[in-house]
C-alpha cells in the first residue's frame, strides 16, 4: 500500500531529479522531431513522383489507411448512447475486436508492433448500451489488467500512455468512457493504464489539480512517455485520432458534436489535452488555484506561450467527440481570452502547479478496468499560492 498523507515535501526533490533525466529525453524527441520533418518531405516528393509517373494505384495504396471508411452492420441492441459524425461511415468501437489477442509466442519473443495498426477503422459509432454492467464491460475486455493496464499481447509497443480522469461523481459518464475508450485504446496498439482521480470532501471541483495528482500519481507506477488528461463526459469518434504524444503538446478534441465539431474559440484547449512529461515540467503542470470553471483555459494557453512551447492539434476529421449530456460540462461556456490575460498569469505560472501542489493521497484501488485514486486536495503546499 502507497505511502498516506501529504506528498508535498517529497515534490522539490522528485522533481528535479525528474526534470533533469526528462530533459535528456526531451532533446532526444526534438532530433527525433527533425528526422520524422525530413522523412515526411520525402514521403512527400515520392507521393508527387508517384502522381506525376501515373502510378495511380501504388500512391493510393500508399495513403489507404487515411482515407479508409469501412463500414459493418452492427448488432441491432438498445443503446442509451448513440452518437456519431454525420455523413461519415462508421463502425462499433467493439466490432472484431476479437481479433487481438495472445499469439503463440513467448513474450520475449515478440515482434515489434507495426508503425501503424492493423486494427484501426477510422471513424466510430458511440454506442453504449441500455443496463451496462460492470461485468458486462470486463467481459468484453479480456485482456485489460486490474487498474486499467493494458499492453498488447502479439507484439512489443513504443508508445506507454498514461490517462488521467479527473472525476467528481459522474458515475454515468465514467462507465459510458470506460467501455469506449478502452476497445478505442487497444486498436491502437498502445500500453496504456487509465487512472481516475475522485475529488472527496465537497470541496468544489477543481480539475487542474485534479490533473496535476493524476500525473504525479501515474508517474511513481510507470515511466509515462505521454500523458492525455481527458474529461469524463467525451467520447471520441475516430480511431485514427492516436492517442501518443508528438514533440509538442497537443490538444486533441477539437472537433466536439456539441460546438457542430468545430473550436467554440481559438483559444479553447478544454476536454483531452495531452503532453510528455519534459512538456508537463516545463509549464509547471496545472495551476491549482482555480475552483470551479473560471480561465482554467486561459491559464493553460498562457503557460505555453510563456515557456516558448508550439501547440499542436490533430486534423478535424480525426480529433472528433461525442459529449455526454447529462451534467454537461460547464468549461465550454468559457469565454474566448481577455486581451492581456497573460499579464497576472506570467508573475504566478511559475510558483503556482506542480511545484506547489499539496495533496493526501486517502487510497488507491485497482478496479478492474480502471485504477481509482482518492484524493483530498483542499491541502496546500507550504508556500503555495492563494487560490482564486
Amino acid at each position: 500500500m502507497r505511502r498516506r498523507g501529504s506528498v508535498a515535501k517529497a515534490h522539490a526533490f522528485c522533481l528535479v531529479e525528474l526534470k533533469a533525466e526528462l530533459e535528456m529525453k526531451g532533446r532526444m524527441e526534438q532530433q527525433r522531431g527533425l528526422l520524422l520533418l525530413l522523412l515526411g518531405l520525402q514521403l512527400l516528393l515520392m507521393g508527387a513522383f508517384l502522381y506525376k509517373n501515373h502510378h495511380h494505384h501504388d500512391l493510393t495504396s500508399f495513403l489507404r489507411f487515411l482515407i479508409q471508411d469501412k463500414t459493418e452492420v452492427g448488432q441491432e441492441l438498445p443503446f442509451v448512447v448513440q452518437g456519431s459524425s454525420p455523413g461519415l461511415p462508421q463502425q462499433d468501437v467493439y466490432s472484431n475486436i476479437s481479433q487481438i489477442h495472445h499469439v503463440d509466442i513467448s513474450r520475449e519473443n515478440l515482434p515489434n508492433c507495426p508503425i501503424i495498426s492493423p486494427y484501426l477503422s477510422g471513424p466510430l459509432k458511440v454506442m453504449i448500451p441500455e443496463n451496462l454492467t460492470m461485468e458486462q464491460m470486463v467481459e468484453k475486455n479480456p485482456l485489460v489488467k486490474l487498474g486499467g493496464q493494458y499492453q498488447p499481447p502479439d507484439c512489443w509497443t513504443q508508445h506507454h500512455t498514461a490517462v488521467v480522469v479527473p472525476y467528481y461523481g459522474q458515475a454515468k459518464h465514467l462507465q459510458h468512457l470506460l467501455y469506449h475508450l478502452h476497445p478505442f485504446l487497444q486498436r491502437q496498439q498502445l500500453h496504456y493504464a487509465i487512472y481516475v482521480v475522485n475529488q472527496v470532501n465537497n470541496t468544489i471541483f477543481n480539475r487542474g489539480k485534479l490533473r496535476n495528482v493524476g500525473f504525479w500519481e501515474a508517474m511513481q507506477e510507470e515511466d509515462w512517455d505521454c500523458v492525455f488528461f481527458h474529461d469524463v463526459n467525451l467520447l471520441p469518434e475516430d480511431n485514427r485520432n492516436l492517442y501518443i504524444c508528438d514533440i509538442f503538446p497537443a490538444h486533441v478534441s477539437v472537433a466536439i458534436d456539441k460546438f457542430n465539431y468545430k473550436l467554440p474559440y481559438r483559444g479553447y484547449l478544454g476536454g483531452v489535452f495531452a503532453l510528455r512529461p519534459v512538456h508537463y515540467l516545463r509549464i509547471n503542470g496545472f495551476p491549482n488555484t482555480y475552483w470551479g470553471w473560471d480561465r482554467e483555459d486561459d491559464d493553460i494557453a498562457a503557460r505555453l506561450k510563456l515557456s516558448g512551447m508550439f501547440l499542436s492539434r490533430p486534423h478535424l476529421l480525426f480529433g472528433r467527440y461525442h459529449m455526454l449530456e447529462e451534467g454537461l460540462d460547464p468549461s465550454h461556456k468559457q469565454s474566448p481570452e481577455s486581451p492581456g490575460f497573460l499579464g497576472p498569469i506570467q508573475h504566478r505560472w511559475q510558483h503556482d502547479g506542480a511545484n506547489s501542489l499539496g495533496y493526501r493521497l486517502l487510497s488507491k484501488e485497482l478496479q478492474p478496468l480502471y485504477t481509482n485514486l482518492t484524493v483530498d486536495i483542499s491541502v496546500s503546499a507550504p508556500g503555495a499560492p492563494v487560490p482564486s
